[in-house]
């Protein structure tokens, strides 16, 4: 399902004029398995994520996912396959605050060029405890219901890979263990390959396989 082989990224440092270059493990998750991203602060959890997302292109090395080799896309290759594909849980929700959250929840297969299921909206909205607020606008929610929409806004496609970089950072311990629960019931239901980026130490035991990113992986070069 997610392959990764000498990969690596290299951040521009422009103030000190070097470069930043940080090597990723070998990495293997199969279609359907379930893992914790774990590394200390600027290890590189999130840029992976963006990198197996395509939201950067990898420098060097090879990413595929459902056998793809998603740096031979073009940008509209892979928008679609992006879209189709994988569900995004950000560290900030990039909700639409002027949007009521059916509205946000209506815009992913939209973009995704899929059939717009308000009912679809509905089953997920309830199982987040969410429906009170269907027709709330983003700047009405409390943090951590703005984070349970931007979660449902992730799966409402049922995508076979979910992405999540600090899902539960922002959220109480009876809504941590819900929105984990729906993401783990939601991936295995599209047996959907699911991983994620955390620090929680509450989401430790929910999961038995991890991927360890070092600090010592990140090197600086000239």
């Amino acid at each position: 399902m997610i392959e990764v082989s000498n990969l690596s990224y290299t951040y521009m440092n422009r103030k000190r004029s070097s470069n930043s270059k940080i090597d990723f493990p070998e990495i293997q998750v199969g279609k359907g398995e379930h893992c914790l991203l774990l590394g200390n602060s600027g290890s590189g959890k999130t840029t992976l994520l963006h990198l197996l997302g395509g939201l950067l292109r990898s420098q060097e090395g090879k990413i595929e996912i459902n056998g793809i080799d998603i740096a031979l896309l073009s940008e509209t290759n892979l928008d679609h396959f992006r879209g189709k594909q994988l569900g995004f849980i950000f560290q900030r929700n990039h909700l639409i605050s002027a949007l009521t959250v059916k509205m946000n929840l209506l815009l992913a297969p939209y973009l995704a060029d899929e059939r717009q299921n308000e009912n679809r909206i509905d089953e997920v909205l309830a199982q987040l405890d969410l429906m009170g607020k269907r027709d709330a606008r983003i700047h009405e929610l409390s943090q951590g219901q703005a984070q349970r929409v931007a979660i449902a806004r992730a799966i409402i496609n049922k995508p076979s890979v979910i992405l999540a970089d600090e899902p539960t950072s922002s959220l109480d311990d009876t809504n941590c263990d819900k929105a984990i629960e729906l993401l783990v019931q939601v991936a295995k239901l599209n047996n959907s390959t699911l991983i994620i980026a955390t620090h929680d130490q509450r989401l430790k035991n929910k999961m038995n396989k991890a991927i360890i990113l070092k600090s010592a992986q990140i090197s600086g070069t000239n």
